[in-house]
């Protein structure tokens, strides 16, 4: 390790430091060990040195945890006084890693000056990284503006010092002066790599300031236009993208046109290249209707005429496929945007434009065209979901060319055509002969199986209207999954049954086994027949002893890495829903072997209780226990809801319709039998006016509304409603949720965020089991620590905002005395909002233990995302307290059991001693 004589086990020990902090990323830990590494930096040689840099560049985003900072940074700087300007160099570097701890530390400031006047090329190149990185975090340090403007300063030096400017914007006055310098060196110096540079530094000055962007966008377009190196162009363009990809709304029409007129103007198809790509990144913005929108005297100006259409419509069909690809994605925005008259003409000027560039592109298998066409087909299906009445004539364009386009091509035109069956599902049946007859050319042929999969990808999702993306090779794989994602449950049992033994991991094959005996068990409900309830029963009791069996094998198919805790939560829900729903038929049928009394009516409105007219039925509480028993469900699967932070919009929305069928059956029971007079329709019926995204949800949406439409129909004509007719109601609503195939959705099988917090709690024990002890008129101070750990998508359905601390203790044990304790606070129930800080978070809480005995403290976090949601995320953890008589109060109280009065001299200092 570190104590090695060899230099090699030192470096090899330095460099598996950033593993160690990923691993345990708490602040004791981290402290530790950079103290350790500052050791190593000031007694090592310059190798050793430049390792510890590395790992400190690696875990820039730990620093802000070292808790004793002035020693590290102590240790750090004593090499800045070494004769060996590598040395200097390297200690500079280090500085500057560590800035964002350190950004006001005027020693450092003034080392930094000092080595940017070096002789030695490396100390100044690490002093003007140092300052960059100190700029970026320091507010008060202006010294390196004086520097670029002083004429004593070498130009070359000058060059390397104008980026630093881009960090001057930590308030209005300092960006004013650094963009005055930048003004002026632009001015004084007019060589090429000046101009470059500050040109540059300018725009990313004007980016982070927000103040003076329209500015820059006209300073950068009069370059454009006005200066004759190329290089200059080049620049200007790089810069308006930028500027058009973070500002897009400060871009004026006089701006746009002006940058029209030079593309029509220019030459060069590289410098036109640019600029269309700058119009194509501004024409899918809110900049594209400020520039069509009339003004005053310009009311009259029709599409055509704008300078904007016709850059699009001379490029689209340009020799450049890289400017045909702009030009046509021009069109499609202006097509996509703009939903005026006059530019209706423009739709079938994307279309020609778009064809052209697909039958150019799929017969080409360069990477070059592989790009084009990916940005055609984009605009395709953007084109469609916006102008519907195109869509014929663009799924036409790709079935004629789909025979003759290369493999590759074929993969994304595939792609293509079921995003748009997705979108327009009543095209399918005009597409499923074509897309058929080219599986059995392919078939035959010697293609690669790939693309035959991807066909039938393409046919099932044009069959079922939905396509899931992924990557082609996992298309045969997939398929299962998108059979159950559809409800093809038949068809997915078969595809599971075949792959069963093509796997090499027993979790594996009981994970398909599961989904085997799942499709089995939905399946089985296909057979429900209304106003047969016995034959629903058998259906029910069957797709059960299916779903047990693959629960059985969900559960061996978890691993300690990946526990499936959704799948078999979501599962076990399944199952206790099926169970509900089979004992509620089966107290309906109860009822027709033993029905109220003739006079049941007449004992209800006596007594005053119209469950009396159910008769033995609501004697025995079963309809209350079915109505409470839906309720339960429903809050399950809320907490199922809450616990899914990671899951997709669709797998949410799929637990949320089945917590609004279980709350839907349960109204119909306390609006039919229950409470006929107290129940609303109104907080029901809201939920089928939301936006359907998906077959399933139109089912279900359909099944919820027929339900509350015969339940409140009951209520209005038959009030009160029979026994008889009140059951057949429930019961045939319960068959007519369970005849909608249920759909497993995405999350089920691929989860694409991976988010979870680990806690450290502070004190803690050696052992878990032993407690902490704690005097009972003293408080315990508990530090909750947190790292917030992500997968390779971090935030890409939902970001955390906050972690919420709650903290709640429970007595478990009372100790064996039998005196009494006042008592004002009995109980610890507290809770804290902290924001992660580089994904790390810590609070304290002060808890009290009056009464004598082992307490359990837990901690449970949860998540808060930018909506302001709350996900309980968890993860919960115990630790145990145990609280102890202090000993003055215990000798008190011995003494008062004896008789005896305590001494004063003990009173006095024993009361000192608490202090």
């Amino acid at each position: 390790g570190l104590r090695s004589g060899k230099l090699g086990e030192q470096c090899e020990a330095v460099v598996r430091f950033p593993r160690l902090f990923q691993k345990y990323p708490f602040p004791i830990l981290i402290n530790s060990a950079f103290l350790k590494l500052a050791d190593v930096f000031r007694v090592g040689n310059n190798f050793l040195r430049l390792c510890v840099l590395k790992v400190t560049q690696q875990s820039e985003k730990h620093l802000e945890k070292i808790l004793n900072v002035d020693e590290f940074v102590k240790r750090v700087f004593s090499v800045i006084h070494s004769n060996d300007p590598v040395a200097r160099a390297i200690t500079l570097r280090m500085l500057g890693s560590m800035a964002s701890i350190i950004p006001e530390r005027k020693n450092a400031h003034h080392s930094i000056r000092q080595s940017l006047d070096s002789h030695d090329n490396v100390e100044v190149e690490a002093a003007i990284f140092a300052a960059a990185n100190f700029s970026a975090q320091s507010k008060t340090n202006a010294a390196y503006v004086f520097l670029v403007a002083g004429l004593a300063t070498p130009v070359d030096l000058k060059l390397k010092l104008i980026p630093i400017l881009q960090h001057m914007h930590h308030d209005a006055s300092l960006a004013s002066s650094s963009r005055q310098l930048l003004q002026q060196l632009v001015t004084s110096y007019p060589s090429t790599k000046m101009v470059i540079v500050t040109l540059h530094t300018f725009t990313l000055l004007a980016a982070s300031s927000l103040v003076d962007i329209p500015k820059q966008i006209q300073l950068l377009l009069q370059y454009l236009k006005n200066d004759p190196r190329k290089a200059v162009k080049r620049l200007a363009i790089q810069d308006l993208k930028l500027l058009a990809n973070k500002t897009p709304h400060t871009w004026s029409r006089e701006n746009i046109q002006a940058l029209c007129e030079s593309a029509l103007h220019t030459p060069y198809d590289s410098l036109k290249l640019g600029m269309l790509s700058v119009l194509s990144t501004l024409s899918g913005t809110i900049a594209i209707k400020q520039y069509f929108s009339s003004a005053p005297g310009t009311a009259a100006t029709t599409a055509r005429s704008f300078d904007l259409v016709k850059v699009a419509q001379e490029c689209c069909y340009h020799n450049n496929r890289g400017i045909a690809a702009h030009g046509v994605r021009i069109l499609t925005n202006i097509s996509a945007s703009c939903q005026e008259k006059d530019l209706l003409p423009l739709e079938q000027d994307a279309v020609f434009g778009l064809e052209s560039l697909l039958v150019l592109c799929s017969q080409d298998d360069s990477p070059g065209a592989h790009a084009t066409l990916k940005i055609t087909l984009t605009c395709m299906v953007k084109l469609v979901k916006c102008r519907p009445h195109l869509s014929q004539s663009v799924v036409e364009s790709l079935l004629t060319q789909l025979h003759s386009a290369q493999d590759a091509a074929r993969i994304l035109m595939c792609h293509c055509l079921a995003a748009i069956a997705m979108q327009l599902p009543v095209l399918a049946d005009g597409m499923l002969g074509d897309l058929m007859d080219l599986y059995k050319l392919t078939g035959r042929s010697t293609t690669d199986k790939k693309q035959e999969l991807l066909f039938w990808r393409c046919y099932w999702s044009l069959t079922w209207f939905c396509f899931v993306e992924t990557h082609s090779h996992l298309s045969y794989p997939l398929l299962k999954t998108f059979l159950s994602l559809q409800g093809n449950h038949d068809m997915a049992r078969e595809l599971y049954q075949s792959l069963l033994t093509q796997v090499a991991s027993e979790h594996f094959y009981f994970w398909l086994n599961s989904l085997k005996e799942f499709s089995h068990a939905e399946q089985c409900l296909t057979g429900l027949q209304e106003d047969n309830y016995s034959s629903a029963l058998s259906c029910i009791a069957e797709a059960l002893k299916s779903y047990h069996k693959g629960i059985a094998s969900l559960t061996a198919a978890s691993t300690p890495l990946n526990p499936l805790s959704f799948q078999c939560g979501f599962v076990k829900l399944r199952i206790d829903l099926l169970q509900a729903f089979s004992q509620l038929i089966c107290t309906c049928n109860s009822l027709k072997t033993s029905p109220p009394p003739a006079i049941a009516t007449t004992i209800a409105m006596t007594s005053g209780n119209d469950l009396q007219r159910c008769g033995r039925i609501s004697n025995q509480a079963c309809m209350k226990h079915s109505m409470e028993e839906f309720r339960n469900l429903a809050t399950r699967y809320g907490d199922l809801y809450q616990s899914s932070f990671d899951a997709d919009s669709a797998t949410l929305r799929n637990v949320e319709l089945q917590q609004q069928s279980c709350l839907l059956i349960s109204h119909a029971i306390e609006a039919l039998i229950l409470d006929p007079e107290s129940a609303s329709f109104q907080e029901y019926s809201a939920n089928g006016t939301a936006h359907v995204e998906s077959e399933y949800e139109r089912r279900m949406m359909s099944v919820f509304n027929h339900v509350l439409e015969e339940v409140e129909s009951l209520n209005r004509k038959y009030a009160p409603v029979s026994y008889l007719v009140s059951n057949t109601c429930l019961c045939d609503a319960v068959i007519a949720l369970l005849k909608v195939p249920l759909s497993f959705q995405r999350y089920f099988f691929q989860k694409l965020q991976s988010t979870s917090i680990k806690l450290a709690l502070s004190p803690s024990p050696r052992n878990p089991a032993e407690p902490i002890a704690v005097q009972n008129n003293q408080q315990l101070a508990l530090k909750v620590e947190g790292v917030v750990q992500h997968g390779s998508k971090p935030g890409l359905f939902r970001k955390i905002q906050s972690v919420c601390l709650n903290v709640s203790s429970v007595l478990q044990s009372k100790s064996g005395q039998d005196y009494k304790i006042p008592i004002d606070n009995m109980t610890n129930e507290m809770e804290q909002r902290v924001e992660p800080h580089n994904d790390y978070f810590s609070t304290q809480f002060l808890l009290n233990f009056v009464i004598l005995g082992t307490h359990n403290i837990t901690v449970e976090s949860s998540v808060i995302d930018s909506n302001g949601i709350v996900w309980k995320t968890g993860p919960k953890t115990t630790i145990f307290v145990k609280s102890l008589e202090d000993p003055y109060s215990q000798q008190v109280r011995l003494q008062q059991q004896q008789g005896q009065p305590p001494s004063q001299q003990q009173q006095q200092r024993t009361a000192y001693s608490r202090f």
